[in-house]
């Protein structure tokens, strides 16, 4: 009884770390998203700044 107890307390302790990491994956990809897009617009931006000159 104690061995399942403490089989059933590993287990749930590895799921809860396992979707913290799914959690945290989920917002570096999403800062992530955001990062490029903001190179892509600078990249645009600063493009036609040299076009213009």
């Amino acid at each position: 009884m104690r061995a399942m107890l403490l089989v059933i307390g590993v287990v749930a302790v590895a799921l809860v770390l396992l979707g913290l990491l799914l959690e945290a994956a989920r917002w570096l990809i999403l800062i992530g998203a955001v990062a490029f897009l903001v190179l892509v617009v600078l990249a645009f931006v600063r493009g036609r700044r040299t076009v213009r000159r």
